[in-house]
């Protein structure tokens, strides 16, 4: 058996230029889909999942999010005084308990593997969870949750996978594989951004990652690899063969909210999720449709 997977790890340290200049004095991981902004959807799914203790890898700017997880005594008093109770009470549940969030810098943007490698200190000698706010998976039982179901019968690293168009391989890092059991996947390889024409695979990684607490000292040791940085995939390439490395291929549907079309996306069909929006969303959808017919 494995152990008990406590710890989850958020990068969102980024700057989030593909959004400016909304992102100019907000941090990206702020954005709101419907109502709820990125970064609570993602730890709401590592609540899910069993997490209890939550890193925060933030940089200059991020202050937004501290503030989103924290207590607000004015907004509680004026919510209270006008008998806004359900605000009230959603505005508290999403705040995890007292000594359970630790934030920590990363002071210079030397890629997802130095961000993780920031959170060693934090983390310990224990297997932890990685989730990317940008990628937003949308699915009946959330995505953390189930792959650490399925990691309690493997251990290792495991990545979320899903497979991609081959002319966008090399946006992604891509898996090289081995064998298949229904979910899970597992890898002998892992290239980091490679063209179409040299990918393993169609198989790549997206922003949930479930990593053995040896990633820190590969990601200590490693070279910097793809933009000069350090990459986490090369860590988890590097660690083959010490450890069993596995892709998990989640049941939903994952929108990359780090561009304004996933961002837009995602925010129509969570709309459409919801039952006091999908009838007025689906109205609006229709004049729209009218609307450019008529043109």
């Amino acid at each position: 058996m494995s152990k008990r997977i406590k710890k989850a790890v958020f990068p969102v340290a980024g700057m989030g230029t593909r959004f400016l200049p909304a992102t100019k004095a907000m941090p990206k991981e702020m954005l709101p889909v419907v109502d709820k902004p990125l970064i609570q959807y993602a730890v709401e799914e590592a609540i899910a999942a069993g997490i209890e203790e939550f890193i925060f890898v933030t940089g200059r700017g991020k202050t937004a999010i501290e503030d989103h997880f924290d207590r607000s005594a004015e907004l509680e008093a004026i919510l209270m005084e006008r008998g806004k109770h359900d605000a009230l009470e959603t505005s508290l549940a999403m705040i995890p308990e007292n000594g359970r969030v630790t934030y920590t810098r990363q002071g210079n943007p030397l890629g997802l593997g130095h961000a993780v490698l920031c959170a060693k200190s934090l983390v310990g000698d224990e297997p932890f969870v990685v989730l990317l706010a940008d990628d937003l998976i949308q699915s009946k039982v959330p995505c953390m949750k189930q792959m650490v179901e399925s990691y309690g019968r493997t251990g290792g690293n495991m990545v979320a996978v899903m497979d991609v168009p081959r002319e966008e391989t090399q946006r992604y890092g891509v898996l090289e594989v081995e064998g298949t059991n229904g979910r899970l996947v597992s890898a002998c390889g892992m290239v980091e951004k490679p063209k179409p024409e040299d990918a393993p695979s169609t198989l790549s990684a997206i922003g949930r990652y479930i990593l053995d607490p040896g990633i820190f000292d590969t990601l200590e040791n490693i070279p910097r690899g793809a933009g000069n940085e350090i990459q986490l995939t090369d860590a988890l390439a590097a660690m083959i063969g010490k450890v069993p490395f596995y892709g998990y291929r989640f049941e939903g549907r994952r929108f990359d909210c780090g561009n304004k079309i996933g961002f837009l996306k995602a925010t129509m069909s969570f709309a459409l999720a919801r039952e006091d929006m999908r009838d007025d969303v689906r109205n609006l959808i229709h004049e729209f449709a009218e609307g450019e017919a008529a043109e």
